[in-house]
């Protein structure tokens, strides 16, 4: 039995540990916190293959270089800007990359939904609802941007339904005059849907270690193995190094020439005048909305800072500040406040994949799609692993690629 060490529980790690479970792998999983303590769970918990597209895009670009250092803005810079980022963000920020990387992720976000099905079907017991996403738009917005997206998506595969109707339609305040409904899409509470992964793990014979905080992976009298600060090391046949915007600490030991820099996205709930029933995403304000219980939980803001930055409660403010005159809500009963640092890479791509140091992977560089993308290249790195042959799909995902940083 190959003893495999995943460093990381969040939904890319955990993933991962599961499907090399599948392979009749020994997993123990390192945490230096807890489970889903990283950018998991707190997030929007939206499942949508549709809309997997590579954040470095021309108009993102343009609207960043607007709003970067203006305060309270969806997209904004905190301390000292990352300028090898930011050059390789804006280099990767074109029609022809765009595209390049939509060729790359469209085998992912084809299989992504089928990934969560074989997690239901081998006892990993959370809910996944199936659901249409309501896309509101404000007067002077345009769909077409949103439209060329799915049309890309379809055109990769992805079986892609949406239709458009005026807005005026609850929770929507009149200021929203069109909805792009979004069909056959999913969403999931992601706390507990870590917490029903992690079990899964643990009842297949796995171990997940909290408190672990590793400082290296190397080679020592008895073969490959992890050191931890405290406790004796972890030997390995295999080890997958999946700790989101930490990655860097160890990754560049490891030859991972992308750069992976914190986006941290801010959330928190209220309660609607009336229950959601979907999902619900307002690009203008670059918000997300999803049901969470008897409340919605809502996500939004990008900030590009140090990933172990101080809670910052103004983004909370601009957040809900933003969606007041869109949506009828108590926003004085707001709870829940949290904020999370999603792994960005300059081209959008995540880095998934074998290391320079055999028997080392990574798996990370998710951004945004972290759910959405999660189990299906955790499935695919553990059959790369357990088989020794390339996975097709994780080429274009490789953590030693030079293309970032030209």
């Amino acid at each position: 039995m190959t003893r495999v060490v995943v460093i990381g529980a969040g939904i890319v790690g955990l993933s991962c540990a599961w499907f090399l479970q599948e392979h009749g792998a020994d997993v123990t999983v390192l945490e230096r916190s807890a489970v889903a303590a990283g950018a998991s769970w707190g997030n929007a918990g939206y499942l949508v293959p549709a809309m997997v597209a590579p954040l470095a895009e021309p108009a993102l670009l343009r609207e960043g270089a607007r709003s970067l250092l203006t305060p309270g803005s969806p997209v904004a810079v905190r301390g000292r800007p990352p300028v090898a980022f930011l050059a390789g963000f804006a280099r990767n920020a074109t029609a022809s990359r765009w595209r390049r990387g939509m060729t790359a992720l469209a085998p992912l976000a084809v299989a992504g939904l089928s990934a969560f099905d074989e997690l239901a079907k081998g006892g990993v017991a959370a809910e996944v609802h199936e659901r249409t996403v309501r896309i509101g738009f404000t007067a002077g917005q345009d769909t077409a941007g949103l439209e060329h997206e799915l049309t890309a998506a379809r055109s990769a595969g992805q079986d892609v339904s949406y239709r458009i109707s005026a807005g005026h339609e609850a929770p929507f305040s009149d200021r929203v005059t069109q909805v792009l409904h979004l069909e056959g899409q999913r969403f999931l509470a992601p706390g507990a849907f870590l917490d029903a992964l992690a079990g899964s793990v643990r009842e297949r014979g796995g171990e997940i270690a909290g408190g672990a905080h590793v400082r290296s992976i190397g080679f020592g009298p008895g073969g490959l193995q992890v050191d931890t600060w405290t406790g004796p090391p972890h030997r390995a046949d295999a080890v997958v190094l999946a700790t989101g915007a930490w990655l860097p600490e160890l990754g560049r030991r490891l030859g991972v020439r992308v750069p992976v820099q914190a986006g941290r996205g801010y959330s928190c709930s209220v309660r609607l005048a009336d229950p959601l029933p979907g999902p619900v995403y307002l690009p203008g304000a670059r918000v997300t909305l999803t049901p969470y219980g008897d409340r919605v939980r809502i996500t939004g803001a990008m900030e590009i800072a140090d990933r172990d930055a101080p809670f910052d409660g103004r983004r909370i403010d601009a957040l809900l500040r933003s969606l007041r005159p869109l949506l009828d809500a108590g926003w004085d009963d707001f709870r829940e406040p949290w904020v999370g640092s999603r792994p960005l890479t300059p081209d959008g791509l995540p880095v998934v994949g074998a290391t320079k140091l055999p028997g080392v992977h990574v798996a990370g560089g998710h951004g945004m799609w972290g759910v959405t993308l999660g189990p299906v290249t955790g499935k695919l790195l553990a059959e790369q692993i357990m088989s020794g042959a390339s996975a097709p799909g994780l080429r274009p995902l490789d953590p030693l690629r030079r293309g970032s940083l030209r």
